[in-house]
């Protein structure tokens, strides 16, 4: 188990109130030692009085446990992945507070080190690690920590594996969305903001995808992210809680400045992005890259997707937290609105990182779907949210540099938990 944070409080007394540091001095009349013994008695009886009255006194040291004019906590699930490390970053740029918990089953330490060096004034950021599975935890976490909002990343997110161990979905995604959702009206967190799935509208009769189009997923990854939003909805329905759904298209890009990447794990690259595919590809750490699927009723026969820069995404998680409402629940696609095939991905990803890839090309990869792309439209409309990174090759580039820059992931630097 890692070291435990040093932001966290660690339930001491404060100095003055030390009471083995405290000394008696010889020279003293016998009658001032019995009278200051009785006093100091007294003095220790009324304090342990008081622990006992306020058990969570101990945590009042910490920023993280109490809430403070002008700052907001946001709880970030799933803040060492992917997506979440890159929110995250964005989060305390614009000075919020944050906490990640995450079980590290699919996110990076590494990418926490970097925040953590980043911005590592007390206060700013918390680490805890932890499994939404595991109730008990969860419910510490929320009694022990002041959040305002939760933007809950955490989930297993590969179309191919949920085809391949779909009750693993279900868990990961439905009943620990119902964990967190549990946790926060017990503790009165009225805002979340929860990452949801183009995957939830499987392949719909028409394109683009509006917010309105019928939900009929087609993979369990798809089901259990629906489930999650039909519990959520089903919630809102009898509270005040602010919430903002957003169903993310295919996520690309990186840290501009560099900081943060895509690292998946080794064992999991065959289930991975195709923008990872890529870049393994261009890198020798695969033979190159395989292409699954060239008969769809396509222009050129590959999966058209709409790619929704990194950067942008985050864009719309902070813009549907200052938004969000009490008693109102925001649904918004978060896409670009504009579909582009496969074979002219792998086209730009060999633009962008040089390198002739080998592609070969394989049959359809189970529970994937011919054509989506989104209408934007309502999140333009109503959080004045627009993708400004729509350049293709130039995201591939920006993510390229710091994939040949971190040719091994992230370094192994020492965790902190909770």
């Amino acid at each position: 188990m890692p070291p435990v944070s040093r932001t966290r409080a660690q339930g001491r007394f404060p100095r003055s109130l030390s009471f083995s540091e405290m000394e008696y001095a010889d020279s003293k009349p016998k009658s001032h030692h019995v009278l200051s013994k009785i006093f100091m008695a007294a003095l220790l009886t009324a304090v342990c009085i008081f622990i006992l009255k306020h058990p969570s006194s101990y945590h009042s040291m910490s920023p993280f446990s109490r809430h403070e004019p002008g700052v907001t906590h946001v709880l970030v699930t799933g803040g060492a992945g992917y997506i979440g490390s890159h929110a995250t970053l964005r989060l305390l740029k614009d000075s919020y507070r944050v906490t990640i918990v995450d079980n590290l089953s699919r996110g990076n330490i590494g990418a926490i080190k970097v925040l953590q060096e980043q911005f590592p004034e007390p206060g700013r950021l918390q680490f805890i690690l932890a499994d939404l599975g595991d109730a008990r935890a969860v419910n510490r976490i929320f009694a022990e920590n002041a959040f305002d909002a939760v933007m809950h990343f955490a989930a297993v997110a590969y179309v191919g594996e949920s085809t391949l161990e779909p009750l693993r979905y279900y868990h990961n995604i439905t009943a620990n969305t119902l964990t967190v959702l549990e946790a926060m009206a017990a503790n009165n967190v009225k805002t979340l903001i929860y990452s949801s799935t183009c995957a939830t509208y499987g392949e719909p009769e028409k394109m683009p995808i509006t917010e309105d189009t019928p939900q009929f997923p087609i993979n369990p990854y798809g089901r259990a992210k629906k489930m999650a939003e039909d519990i959520i909805l089903d919630f809102s329905k009898h509270s005040n809680m602010a919430v903002v759904i957003l169903r993310y298209f295919n996520v690309i890009g990186s840290d501009t400045e560099g900081a943060l990447g895509e690292s998946p794990r080794p064992e999991l690259r065959e289930h991975g992005r195709i923008s990872g595919a890529c870049f393994d590809a261009a890198l020798g750490v695969s033979p190159g890259l395989k292409v699954r699927g060239t008969d769809y009723e396509t222009a050129d026969g590959t999966c058209v997707r709409d790619y929704i820069d990194v950067n942008d995404l985050v864009d719309a998680h902070v813009k549907a937290l200052n938004k969000a409402e009490p008693t109102k629940v925001g649904i918004y696609n978060v896409g670009t609105g504009k579909g582009r095939s496969v074979k002219e991905f792998v086209e730009a990803c060999k633009e962008a990182t040089g390198v002739n890839i080998t592609v070969e090309y394989l049959s359809r990869r189970p529970g994937d779907y011919a054509e989506v792309y989104s209408d934007p439209s309502k999140i333009n409309r109503e959080l004045n949210w627009t993708a400004q990174h729509t350049d293709l090759l130039e995201s591939l580039r920006v993510a390229w540099r710091w994939q040949r820059s971190h040719r091994e992931g992230y370094s192994a630097p020492l965790a902190m938990a909770f």
